[in-house]
């Protein structure tokens, strides 16, 4: 029994009380509704190309602090918009259903109204704007394009007349500004300048983020096959799915042999391997994992991608 519940039955608290209480605890549940809308789960494939973006231009000696936190913030509010927006339009379009075996959507279970994701939506892009204005200032036009094409591919990405999501678009999107804008733009707009080797870092980091989005749209495979959205894993079928979690596994961690071989980074760039023992275990639970049990492997996907980042990351500053 709650407090609030305690109080009613015993009568120990006056009206005026009770209602002070019973406000309180519903803006206590609203925020923690809105931090549900925010999949804070997800938050980690955001941190992880700034981490790297961030690391090869410390490595050049270009580190600077404010570009480096904004470019941050940029890409949190980015992953948050892209999560709200994706909450709202896939209800809308009637693809989140009660048959849904992923984590609740705010929306399909009744704890946010279109008005409040849409007020959401806006506050985020507002923020978004701003915090692009100050990246704008430090890196020129380069990060404006960047910065506009990123806002729309959130929205875009399951609204608008062709939403890119719905026609097996999703992961290259996911790749192209998760990972090598993400990463390049981190290191820009702190450098100033871009070189091949930064996107080819960028590469690895974008092969692990859309491997999480692999695993989402597997577990989702059927409802939204029945719904109309032709991800990927629509289109080529769950077997080709896993093969393709796999070889996005397979490519990331030999990508950094690359670095270490043809752009003369130290072998310390092969510190990712670290991680390779769980990269294993997640390809596996890809194989073995149906409906649900697919909820964990998303989560444990998402954290593989950061221990990766982390580990490149330092491999860079060595």
């Amino acid at each position: 029994m709650s407090d609030l519940q305690r109080d009613l039955s015993t009568g120990d608290k006056s009206s005026e009380e009770l209602k002070r209480s019973s406000g309180h605890e519903a803006k206590q549940r609203k925020w923690q509704i809105w931090l549900l809308a925010c999949r804070l789960r997800t938050l980690a494939a955001a941190i992880a190309p700034v981490l790297v973006g961030t690391s090869l231009a410390w490595a050049d000696g270009q580190f600077s602090l404010m570009p480096a936190l904004a470019a941050a913030a940029g890409a949190l509010l980015l992953q948050i918009l892209s999560n709200f927006a994706n909450d709202y339009f896939d209800y809308v379009k009637g693809v989140d259903t009660r048959e849904r075996v992923g984590p609740t959507r705010v929306m399909a279970a009744g704890l946010l109204t279109a008005r409040e994701l849409r007020l959401g939506m806006a506050v985020v892009v507002s923020l978004a704007v701003l915090d692009g204005v100050f990246l704008t200032l430090v890196g020129g036009w380069p990060i404006l394009v960047i910065g506009v094409a990123s806002i729309f591919a959130a929205l875009l990405y399951t609204g608008g007349p062709f939403p890119f999501g719905y026609h097996g678009l999703g992961d290259l999107f996911v790749f192209i500004f998760f990972g090598l804008a993400a990463v390049g733009g981190t290191y820009y707009v702190q450098a100033g300048t871009l070189h091949l080797a930064t996107l080819v870092a960028a590469a690895p980091v974008g092969f692990l983020i859309t491997a999480i989005l692999v695993v989402n749209n597997l577990r989702d495979i059927e409802t939204d096959a029945r719904a109309g959205k032709r991800t990927l894993a629509v289109l080529i079928g769950a077997g080709n799915t896993r093969r393709q979690y796999l070889a996005l596994i397979i490519l990331a961690y030999s990508v950094t042999f690359l670095l270490w071989l043809e752009f003369s980074f130290s072998p310390a760039v092969l510190f990712p391997l670290i991680s390779l023992p769980l990269a294993v275990r997640r390809a596996s639970s890809v194989y073995s994992a149906q409906g649900k049990e697919l909820n964990s492997v998303l989560a444990a996907t998402a954290q593989l991608s950061l221990q990766f980042s982390l580990l490149l990351s330092l491999g860079i500053l060595l």
